[in-house]
């Protein structure tokens, strides 16, 4: 049926080929929209405000993230690790996201995101569980309030959501606070999460970290938007954009993101521009979809770098500084080195322990019969050895 057949639309109908003048949109648009370029702190005059005791923890949290990047990227050549996703360039992110949440707060992660959980206090053993292949999880969420390392793409992102609307409803003091590639900005769990984020205005912040490439996919072939940023308006919830390698610049945007969330303003998306600086995984060979001269011009806007040259201008940070976060650095990485070579000592019977909060009939069965082999395999051990 054309708009002509409807009843009562003939040449003397009261029908409008618009809205009526009651329509309205549900929020205004424009503020809501993000800069056209990213916010920049560092070699900008804001840089002047910077404080000197939150930046000099930056660096040495930067140092020692740059630290941990190589010492498990080290790991997973020497086979202690099945599989490393580097964080390498991408670690203003992944800092600044952990230092601007509060104890009682939960940050989300994605399977690339073990710095922020090291950051936030995590034993960096424990946050290498998941991809050593021991365990899908290595620590207790509920202790450090760091959801499962998320491997499926965005699947964390409707848990932030759930979680912070409920943490409202009762009326905690809780931020959620959650991680995602560019990649996962095209998968299905993004786009619910910030519907209902936004529809219920909970308290929850999204940080993509756009590092330019979904394994071995550009963003251009993922997306028209004019940046990812923006897709934040057609949900009615600010979008913000940032340099992701200027890490006094996503340190103040995502604290302010947090802060609106806390005091009842909603969820915020920000975007925050980086580059992965290495290959997506150890299993990955990024030769094969970007230039040496992309990379090599993303080296000169390195975050580690980029920071040090702004405090060391400005005084903030000597070279007894520069040192101490390296010396703290390598402590770190030579303990991480130390009790990742010792093997983990594995109870088959694990494997029973964590299915079901009451074991099922089929499932005691199962683990008598194993119980059983392991038995009689250590007593033929103990008669060999007699």
């Amino acid at each position: 049926m054309t708009v002509q057949e409807l009843p009562g639309s003939g040449a003397s109908s009261s029908y409008r080929p618009t809205p009526p003048p009651a329509w309205r949109p549900r929020t205004d648009a424009a503020p809501l929209l993000p800069d056209p370029e990213p916010y920049r702190v560092l070699g900008t005059p804001a840089a002047e405000k910077l404080d000197p005791e939150l930046m000099r923890r930056c660096y040495a949290e930067l140092v020692r993230g740059r630290r941990y990047n190589a010492q498990a990227t080290a790991l997973t050549r020497q086979g202690r690790l099945a599989v490393y996703p580097s964080t390498v360039g991408q670690e203003a992110c992944e800092i600044a996201a952990a230092m601007v949440l509060e104890e009682q707060d939960w940050l989300f992660p994605s399977y690339r995101d073990t710095l922020a959980a090291v950051a936030r206090g995590l034993d960096p053993v424990q946050a290498l569980t998941l991809l050593r292949g021991d365990w899908h999880t290595g620590y207790d969420p509920r202790e450090y309030r760091i959801a499962p390392l998320c491997t499926p793409l965005a699947t964390q992102l409707p848990h932030a959501v759930g979680l912070a609307h409920a943490a409202r409803l009762r009326g905690d003091d809780v931020v959620a606070l959650a991680m995602i590639g560019d990649g996962g900005t095209s998968e299905g769990d993004f786009h619910e999460a910030l519907n209902f984020a936004a529809v219920w205005q909970a308290p929850v912040v999204f940080l993509v970290q756009n590092n330019g490439f979904a394994i071995s996919v550009p963003l251009a072939k993922q997306t028209a938007a004019p940046t990812l940023a923006h897709k934040a308006v057609g949900y009615g919830m600010p979008g913000r954009l940032v340099d992701g390698n200027d890490v006094a610049a996503v340190h103040e945007v995502l604290a302010e993101a947090v802060h609106r969330a806390r005091t009842g303003g909603g969820p915020t998306l920000v975007e925050a521009v980086t580059y992965r600086m290495e290959a997506h995984t150890n299993a990955d060979d990024a030769t094969r979809y970007r230039v040496d001269d992309e990379v090599e011009a993303w080296r000169a806007h390195d975050p580690v770098e980029l920071l040090e040259r702004e405090l060391t201008a400005r005084g903030i940070l000597d070279q007894d500084g520069v040192q101490a976060a390296k010396d703290a650095a390598e402590t770190m990485a030579a303990a991480l080195r130390e009790r990742m070579n010792a093997d983990p000592v594995l109870n088959p019977m694990d494997l029973f322990e964590h299915v079901f909060a009451e074991q099922t009939g089929r499932l005691r069965e199962q683990a008598a019969m194993l119980r059983a082999e392991l038995d009689a395999e250590a007593d033929t051990e103990a008669e060999a050895g007699a």
